[in-house]
């Protein structure tokens, strides 16, 4: 087919090592009229691609339609005497909200039916979703662009209507409310997309009379609010990536001034909750995977230890009840719940021998023993749990459904790769039980490996597509992620970074020489900076995958990071480093794959990006593709697909999602 051709303009960027030529630097600018009209021209030419398999597009599509139940409920959620549900509706796009009396009535009462407030939009994403203290209200928010611009909303629940306030360009980094329903607080950005002031609203009031609460002109650091678990405090939390600190303000006195926990220390990290008589902080004070302190609230700076410090158990959250506290923790790759009783001593729940996640549930009640918990793994869908921490009884509250579909069919376990400086790499593997690990069978390897964002294993019906044709999946842990505890993370940024993508092309080669892959078959998946993982793992090595598919990649990463006008380029300094000055500059020059695009054979690519992306800019994937199509040396798919009405994460509806997904599967499986 015809492939775009992207017009060429010299362009020379000035690094610290040298004059560096960027020919498609133009893209940068979305309001040129050749900017949209390329993109448009690789929209067309990717549509014309999948035309052409638009049969097995449909059948991927209808496979996983029908291993859904479309009209569902999930498990109600309790709170002061309240259920609340979210359920689903065959044929349309997005969730219902709502409430009742019992479990049994928990959609009686529609609270935001979010197929109603989309209705005459393209993309929809809720935010905020927060019952008043009173359960009169609910402050709930909304972007209809993929901008992650918000507009926030506060609802009566009783008679089902938006009451006159509305809150403009408030973002996705939390909101809580007042003990009395008269004040809601919200976080704006600024003009780097940067969360980072709290503002105060006064119901009934208009937005220009909000008063400023907090702000942090720190360029490094996000600020999010939320309420504690005892409703007695809202929590203002103000980080960077590596450095964190906490402000408190009555939620019983909303005009109060907060007052800070722990003043900022650089590397210091510590999130805080509230536990009835005292305060618990989590953190990384001489404790590099975390320990959690105990201190009054009066006296909150001053910190005694409640659980020590284990190296390698990195602890990542934790939830008071009246009673115990509920600790998140990774081990060996491995998520576990663990029960600290108000003496400090713990134990853990047993919940599955297989590679699986184990995530906190809604816990909404404070007096209680049970712990609401999710979990799934790569064989077994997503289940809420309900789990009684004194007895350890385990009651499954709602299995999610999965018709047609036999689960005894696929069989999951860990494999460990060994990098080439004899580091062990975690990999998780899920096939069909009639796949054979000889050597034969193709393998799609997804990852991520960024910002200490561990990745468990997860369910997915749309992967079964996949499976039943005899595809292996094989989720990789490479370090940048924190599975294996904060050093795992310390050894994948900044100089450390290209451990994360040679550690992947160790976790590939580990599966081809132990069978579980044919050498010449294996594909890559990843986005965001799982993209970028992608980029540089084709980059280093063209000929080790058969195809690749890269999802809104961050692959400019010397341009971006050098300009700090762009959004969060700042803030992201402490995890890439910044290339305007050595050592960084010629170290990101090494590994950007934008930058190391040489001639090659490169393998099929689908990639991916969003016209309002603001964490990603879709100029990054465009710049790229058109820098392939310029020096790759063979002619396999090279397809470019914008969304021109969303942002980072894609199309909003479930079933242009699923479409989506059947677009990149029939991708995988044509390639592969």
């Amino acid at each position: 087919m015809h492939e775009p051709v992207a017009k060429q303009i010299d362009h020379v960027w000035v690094r610290p090592g040298g004059e560096v030529d960027d020919p498609f630097a133009w893209m940068r600018d979305r309001d040129d009229p050749d900017t949209i009209a390329y993109l448009e021209s690789e929209n067309a030419h990717t549509d014309a691609w999948f035309a052409r398999h638009q049969g097995q597009i449909d059948e991927v599509f209808d496979e996983i339609k029908s291993r859904i139940q479309e009209t569902d409920v999930a498990a109600p959620v309790p709170k002061d005497g309240w259920f609340y549900s979210t359920r689903t509706v065959e044929g349309q796009a997005y969730p219902i909200h709502g409430r009742g009396p019992d479990a049994g009535r928990a959609t009686d009462e529609t609270i935001l039916d979010q197929n109603v407030e989309a209705d005459g939009n393209d993309f929809f994403d809720l935010s905020a979703f927060e019952i008043s203290p009173d359960h009169r209200l609910v402050a709930w928010s909304a972007d209809t662009s993929g901008d992650e611009h918000y507009t926030l909303r506060i609802r009566d629940v009783a008679h089902g209507r938006d009451l006159d306030d509305e809150l403009r360009d408030t973002t996705w980094a939390g909101v809580a409310w007042s003990s009395d329903g008269t004040h809601v607080f919200y976080v704006e950005a600024d003009e780097q997309e940067r969360p980072y002031r709290v503002m105060r609203h006064r119901l009934g009031t208009a937005q220009a009379d909000d008063v400023e609460v907090f702000a942090d002109d720190d360029e490094r650091f996000y600020v999010g609010i939320g309420t504690t678990r005892s409703h007695e405090f809202v929590i203002i939390h103000a980080a960077s990536k590596q450095t964190s600190e906490a402000w408190l303000l009555p939620a019983g006195d909303p005009g109060a001034e907060p007052f800070c926990v722990r003043p900022r220390e650089e590397d210091l990290e510590y999130q805080v909750e509230h536990w009835g008589d005292r305060l618990v902080i989590l953190t990384n004070l001489d404790a590099v995977d975390f320990r959690v302190m105990a201190a009054e609230t009066d006296e909150p700076g001053a910190w005694t230890e409640l659980v020590p410090h284990v190296p390698g158990r990195r602890i990542t959250a934790v939830e008071p009840f009246e009673d115990h506290l509920a600790l998140h923790e990774w081990n060996d790759a491995q998520t576990a719940i663990r029960i600290v009783e108000r003496d400090g001593s713990s134990r853990l729940l047993e919940i599955d021998d297989e590679p699986h996640d184990v995530e906190f549930g809604p816990n909404e009640n404070w007096d209680t023993t049970t712990l609401r918990l999710t979990h799934q793994s790569l064989t077994l869908p997503p289940r809420v749990i309900d789990v009684d921490v004194r007895t350890g009884e385990v009651t499954v509250v709602k299995q999610t459904p999965t018709p047609n579909v036999d689960l005894a069919d696929y069989a999951a376990e860990r494999r460990w790769a060994e990098a080439a400086d004899g580091t062990r790499v975690p990999v998780d593997i899920v096939h069909h039980v009639d796949t054979p690990l000889d050597g034969t069978a193709p393998c799609c390897v997804y990852g991520y490996g960024s910002y200490e964002v561990s990745m468990p294993p997860w369910f997915s019906v749309a992967r079964l597509s996949l499976l039943d044709r005899g595809v292996v999946w094989a989720l990789a842990h490479p370090r940048g992620g924190g599975e294996l505890g904060r050093q795992w993370y310390l050894d994948g940024k900044l100089l450390a970074k290209r451990n994360t993508f040679t550690d992947t092309l160790a976790a590939c080669e580990h599966l081809a020489a132990d069978g579980v892959a044919a050498r010449d078959r294996i594909a890559i998946r990843g986005g965001s900076a799982g993209g970028l993982l992608v980029g540089a793992c084709v980059t280093m090595e063209p000929g080790r995958f058969r195809s690749a598919v890269a999802e809104v990649p961050f692959v400019d990463v010397t341009t971006t990071m050098s300009d700090p006008t762009l959004p969060l380029t700042v803030t992201e300094w402490d995890e890439w480093g910044d290339p305007r000055a050595e050592p960084f500059a010629s170290y990101i020059a090494g590994y950007a794959p934008y930058d190391n695009t040489r001639p090659a054979d490169y393998p099929a690519m689908f990639i991916t990006a969003g016209l309002n992306d603001p964490r990603v800019s879709f100029h990054e994937p465009a710049k790229w593709t058109a820098r392939l199509r310029q020096v790759r040396t063979n002619d396999e798919p090279l397809l470019l697909k914008t969304e021109m009405g969303a942002g980072h994460a894609g199309p909003s509806g479930r079933y242009d999602a699923w479409r989506d997904e059947a677009r990149v599967l029939t991708f995988l499986l044509r390639t592969l």
